[in-house]
């Protein structure tokens, strides 16, 4: 098993539009990926930092995969899809993190 995290960076004047990202993009993801090794996803939305400051990231999606493999596989299948569709929610561009989990 391992964790997929998309992070959108905090960028001053970047867009992201939370509403369509909850009802639209990520049940594409579910319904394209849970087919393909995705498990379950979570979202976070970044509140600040512990010294007042701002997220480093505005939005967080953490999806647990079978594997890596498995994630590389429905990527190459639906990315176009679905990282084509970034540009309807957001136009910051976002950072992609593949994560074991520790034993």
């Amino acid at each position: 098993m391992v964790l997929i995290s998309v992070m959108y960076p905090s960028d001053s004047g970047s867009r992201f539009d939370m509403d369509y990202y909850l009802k639209k993009h990520m049940p594409l993801v579910s319904q394209r990926w849970s087919s393909k090794g995705l498990h379950d996803y979570t979202v976070l939305k970044g509140a600040g930092t512990p010294d007042g400051g701002t997220a480093p990231y505005q939005v967080i999606a953490n999806l647990r995969f079978d594997s890596a493999d498995a994630f590389k596989k429905a990527a190459s299948e639906d990315g176009p899809e679905i990282f084509g569709d970034i540009p309807n929610f957001t136009d910051a561009q976002p950072v992609v993190q593949i994560s074991d989990f520790a034993e």
